[in-house]
């Protein structure tokens, strides 16, 4: 593949918009193989971090498919695909994004605090059947989605309010859309992050299962803290 200079930005941004033109327009074709991180870094002369924003980038635009332990490979992209959103504004403006990051945090914190107070045993079962997919699945990206979308939806049916559970419904598409954006542009076949994202619904869990009213709110509002860092970081200022 060909290296370019990179002019002055954001050097994740540059560097993604660059891949994409090479993709789009043919220089690099429907399951050709990347150079790894370690090489695209030495190239570009950048950190492996930065490396790895520009890939999470071009997997939530479809352009790139990692395969745990060989590395990322060009996917095939239709005609009507070529003219792709800028890495800086995926599916949702940023103003929508804020929109759903309050109404999440206004919604879910509350509704981890009722499910710790009104949850039943059976309500437990369901969430450690959620949790127990997402730990049987870490990699999966596509069963990832899945599981937290509908560990969300759980949480607020163990509220056993029948207002916050069509609230939470009212919004599930929107969420969807930023769960899988959160875990397209953080990788998610990184078994790492993929445990880290665990982990925080565990915590959650956890507090609704001791019955712990304000630490279920708390870890619920880190967990939406981290959401939006992922999100923000990626849409246009």
């Amino acid at each position: 593949m060909d290296i370019q200079k990179i002019t002055p930005r954001k050097i994740s941004e540059a560097i993604a918009d660059q891949i994409k033109e090479q993709i789009v327009g043919g220089v690099l074709k429907p399951g050709d193989k990347l150079p790894s991180t370690k090489e695209l870094s030495e190239s570009y002369q950048v950190g492996r971090s930065t490396i790895r924003e520009a890939l999470s980038a071009l997997k939530a635009m479809g352009l790139v498919e990692s395969h745990q332990g060989e590395g990322s490979y060009v996917r095939s992209i239709e005609s009507q695909d070529v003219d792709l959103p800028e890495f800086n504004s995926l599916l949702m403006s940023r103003d929508t994004v804020m929109e759903l990051i309050e109404a999440r945090q206004a919604l879910e914190v509350s509704n981890a605090a009722l499910a710790a107070e009104k949850r039943t045993e059976d309500d437990l079962r369901r969430f450690e059947a959620v949790l127990k997919r997402m730990e049987e699945h870490l990699g999966d990206e596509e069963e990832g989605e899945r599981a937290d979308i509908e560990f969300h939806l759980v949480l607020a049916q163990a509220t056993h309010n029948s207002i916050m559970a069509r609230m939470i419904e009212s919004i599930s598409t929107q969420m969807q859309t930023a769960i899988r954006e959160t875990r397209r542009l953080q990788m998610y076949a990184n078994r790492t992050v993929s445990r880290q994202l665990l982990q925080e619904h565990q915590a959650v869990y956890e507090a609704i299962k001791r019955q712990d009213p304000a630490a279920a709110q708390n870890e619920m509002r880190r967990h939406l803290f981290h959401v939006e860092q992922v999100l923000i970081r990626y849409l246009k200022k």
